[in-house]
């Protein structure tokens, strides 16, 4: 509600021309609310809206807009305006900002940067893409191995401003080696003769310029870093990847993954931006494999046709027994997906999953199958044999349901390829399959 008024003002206020109280109205914001405000705005009102913000601020606001926004203003500001903008962004925004736009909105906003600039983002360009060098930026401050804590806050004061954090200092030598970090709050609290050597972390935590995200974002998340250095093959520091970067990545990882259990080609734009053609392309290959892959549940029917024809109540079941199976498999494999992602569970441990989700099934299967069980003879009449296969079929539909869902996300993980892509789709047809074989098999034998 609060923000709703906020916004009725803002717009009253751009809506009457009143620029002065209008600049003061958004300097009271934070960067990012002021963004999302101007996601409403025509492209005309954003220009206008973009120009009124004072020049420190409007480089914040311009690294947390969207990338359609990013290229309205870079197309209608002239070149002195996007030197300025490139010139306060940091340079890891700015390269953000770059790999977003079409190369000929590229060209024109590198032309306008200072050549020391242009060769340090032209470098950053050509690291591989989602690697910790496209992610790190250059802004970190840097201290040499003899500094005592006196020369630290010094350092700090007459450079930190310009950098992107400061909560941790990286000691490089004569030849830029990292040899170690220390954290800020040490440096704070200790007196001013103290040599930074005596206050380093004892373990020395880094990626490599080369290394993927989702390492970078596991390193992070596995130390609780603020900001994790970055080397090149030799050892050299490079760079520095900060925490809201990574918690960036995190999110696009949990997305990616996200859309591969649900059986969906990753996507590179949101929702509302991606094009129709390209929301049924990202769904068709997995629905067409899944479909072809269910003709399987559809043989097996086939093949007891003879079973059905003895009693309704053997139809009416499978949809119960195949929805409970595919559950039990996704609930198994959610869990897994997310302890392998956490570092919890490895391949090593199959055999303790496998006898967990063993157990696990034989106690959720009796309860199950003894619920089914009453209700068939209770509320459909079914006598007890044909109660007694239902039942029985149930419980080892969902034992064997939990064991599919733990194994496979394991095994596509020892085969080099992502879990997720052995989640709910997968996993549930091949538990239809599994649960309609053990269910037939077992009728076949104690009803004909």
């Amino acid at each position: 509600m609060e923000w709703e008024r906020i916004e009725e003002k803002l717009n009253r206020l751009l809506a009457e021309g009143r620029h002065g109280q209008l600049r003061g109205a958004l300097m009271m914001l934070n960067p990012v609310d002021i963004a999302n405000y101007m996601k409403q705005l025509d492209p005309e009102k954003l220009l206008l809206l973009f120009r009124v913000l004072p020049k420190d601020s409007s480089a914040d606001v311009f690294s947390y807009m969207d990338a359609d926004q990013r290229e309205t203003l870079v197309n209608s500001i002239g070149d002195a305006e996007i030197t300025a903008l490139i010139d306060e962004m940091f340079l890891d925004d700015a390269v953000d900002f770059l790999e977003e736009l079409p190369a000929n909105a590229v060209k024109r906003v590198l032309q306008n940067t200072d050549p020391k600039t242009r060769a340090i983002i032209n470098q950053f360009l050509k690291y591989p893409e989602n690697s910790a060098g496209s992610l790190m930026t250059i802004e970190y401050c840097e201290f040499k191995p003899g500094m005592d804590v006196s020369d630290a806050l010094r350092v700090i004061k007459e450079t930190g401003v310009d950098k992107e954090s400061v909560y941790t200092l990286y000691l490089v030598d004569d030849q830029r080696h990292l040899t170690a970090t220390v954290p800020l709050h040490k440096v704070l609290v200790s007196d001013n003769d103290v040599p930074l050597a005596r206050l380093v972390d004892p373990a020395l935590i880094y990626v490599k310029t080369t290394d993927d995200q989702e390492v970078v974002a596991d390193t992070v998340r596995k130390y609780h870093l603020m900001s994790i250095p970055v080397v090149d093959g030799e050892g050299r520091m490079v760079g520095i990847i900060t925490a809201d970067d990574i918690m960036d990545v995190i999110e696009e990882e949990n997305t990616e993954d996200f859309e591969k259990m649900s059986g969906l080609a990753p996507a590179d734009e949101t929702y509302f931006k991606t094009p129709m053609l390209k929301l049924a392309t990202n769904r068709l290959p997995w629905l067409m494999i899944l479909m072809f892959t269910s003709i399987v549940s559809g043989a097996i029917i086939a093949k007891f046709e003879n079973v059905l024809a003895v009693s309704v109540l053997l139809s009416a079941s499978i949809p119960m027994l195949m929805d409970t199976g595919g559950n039990c498999g996704q609930q198994a494999s959610t869990l897994m997906i997310r302890g392998m992602a956490l570092g919890e569970v490895k391949f090593r441990d199959l055999p303790r999953v496998l006898w967990t989700e063993a157990r696990v099934g034989l106690l959720v299967g009796a309860v199950l199958s003894a619920v089914t069980f009453v209700r068939l003879l209770l509320l459909n009449g079914a006598s007890v044999s044909m109660a007694g296969v239902i039942a029985f079929s149930l419980f080892a539909t969902v034992v064997i349901a939990k064991s599919i869902g733990c194994v496979l996300p394991l095994l596509a993980s020892r085969i080099k390829l992502d879990p997720a892509l052995a989640a709910a789709p997968l996993i549930t047809t091949l538990v239809d399959a599994a649960s309609l074989f053990i269910y037939f098999s077992i009728a076949s034998q104690f009803i004909l």
